[in-house]
């Protein structure tokens, strides 16, 4: 078993300036197959935005590429703070545009009324509690439950409620993107990942699905990581525990169920056709957690693809 441990971990090792160059390469070809006079980008603050963010200054030049910062009324302050440290570290454009207002006057806070009155480490806890409380009656995590329509006798009503209020943020942010895209003739670029897209942890239609171009789609989280040491992305943002900061107090290891670093290696096994017992043992986990994995990644199939007929020829 430890050779097949080895096998994966090879697998998953990247050259990074290599792979730096490609994908600035990429992100020059698809601005100017598109005709664009620039790049666009939202900037969170993440690990992944930020290397995004490299990778676009990298290709276009830091005059040519537009970050915007998109908060809203249960962002963390601290992930601006840190977008902000990324624009001074790169020395590219950027735009603060607060979603707050929009999203009121569209209901999406009144889907959880409860949140405008708490403090955010109260509100944070409170989060966790009720994600727990649905993760231990259930059997499954809120996220793998809502990757398909969430039954009304399993909480249903409420775990609908929830995926509206995240996702509307992301979706606006797509919105936001787009209109200063076309504004400017930018082309739209996306900070998704593999280990993200293929377990279905991002907003279909939002802003880490809808884009023009997705230079990070081909690797894994541990890979993005591998790369945005090379790049010099900041410490801060290295060092900080991956976050989708659209519900407070919700972290990436507690929604996933693993580690990205453990992760990766599981999907990267499931890719090339290993089964559940043989991934687990591979790498010394209980197969209730690569079952895990591989039920989110074939819950999230619809993600992926658009359902589309097939009609008969005459």
């Amino acid at each position: 078993m430890e050779a097949k441990l080895e096998y994966l971990k090879v697998k998953m090792e990247i050259d990074p300036e290599r792979v730096a160059s490609e994908l600035a390469e990429f992100l020059r070809r698809s601005m100017d197959e598109l005709e664009r006079e620039g790049v666009v980008l939202g900037l969170s603050g993440g690990l992944d935005s930020a290397v995004t963010a490299a990778l676009c200054r990298r290709a276009v030049g830091a005059e040519r590429v537009l970050a915007l910062m998109l908060p809203e009324r249960d962002s963390d302050r601290v992930h601006q703070e840190d977008a902000l440290e990324v624009v001074r570290w790169l020395g590219i454009r950027s735009k603060r545009v607060d979603l707050t207002s929009a999203l009121g006057k569209l209901g999406v806070y009144r889907l959880w009324p409860l949140s405008f009155l708490l403090p955010g480490k109260l509100k944070a806890g409170l989060v966790r509690k009720a994600y727990k409380f649905y993760e231990e009656k259930l059997g499954e995590t809120p996220f793998s439950a809502g990757l398909l329509g969430p039954r009304e006798e399993n909480f249903g009503a409420y775990l609908r409620r929830a995926n509206a209020y995240y996702r509307a943020k992301h979706r606006l942010r797509m919105v936001v993107l787009y209109l200063h895209g076309e504004l400017e003739n930018l082309l739209v670029v996306g900070s998704a990942n593999r280990t993200e897209y293929k377990v279905g942890f991002f907003v279909k239609h939002g802003c880490d699905h809808a884009a023009d171009a997705m230079p990070l789609l081909g690797l894994y989280k541990t890979q993005v990581r591998a790369l945005a040491e090379h790049l010099g992305v900041p410490k801060r943002i290295m060092d900080k525990p991956p976050s989708p900061d659209i519900l407070p107090g919700i972290v990436d290891e507690e929604v996933l169920g693993l580690p990205y670093e453990q992760l990766d290696l599981v999907l990267l096994a499931l890719d090339k056709g290993w089964g559940v017992r043989e991934t687990a043992e591979a790498l010394g986990l209980e197969e209730g957690k690569v079952e895990g994995v591989r039920a989110m990644r074939e819950r999230s199939w619809h993600m992926r693809r658009v359902l589309v007929p097939s009609p008969k020829g005459d």
